[in-house]
């Protein structure tokens, strides 16, 4: 059988890329390359969709782990989605990330107009945690370790 080499990244389709994009470069993520279109039979084939278009901007952390996919549908057009989704519904609900001053990104975010979707933890000693809501209602979990 087959194995996972490695986790590669996470993709998360957007309406408004530039302002996703600002959001995760302000979490403190590096663009990969700069933005770059995919067309044609690669892939149509692998999403399925015949004569698509999409925008993708890569960003990961600048010690080169886990990145992320931010795409935009230029054709076919997106489908909404649930903006005000909660941790419950199905499908992929957040994406975490590890800081190391879980106050100061969560005012950071504050200031810049995102809100807690609760408040924030204490797991045990061990870690502090809060799930933020982003732009386009992405959930993304801030999670501090407790030294």
């Amino acid at each position: 059988m087959s194995r996972i080499q490695r986790f590669d990244h996470v993709g998360i389709t957007v309406a408004d890329l530039e302002t996703v994009t600002a959001f995760f470069v302000g979490l403190g993520l590096e663009v990969e390359g700069g933005r770059m279109f995919v067309e044609g039979d690669f892939l149509d084939t692998v999403i399925g969709i015949p004569d698509s278009r999409t925008e993708i901007v890569m960003l990961g952390p600048s010690d080169g782990g886990t990145r992320l996919e931010l795409s935009r549908f230029v054709r076919p057009d997106h489908a909404p989605g649930s903006p005000a989704a909660m941790a419950n519904e199905l499908g992929l609900r957040n994406v975490a990330f590890e800081v190391d001053d879980l106050r100061a990104s969560v005012d950071k975010l504050a200031a810049d107009g995102y809100g807690l979707v609760g408040g924030i933890g204490q797991y045990e000693n061990m870690w502090r945690m809060a799930y933020v809501r982003g732009p386009e209602g992405i959930i993304v979990s801030l999670a501090e370790r407790i030294r």
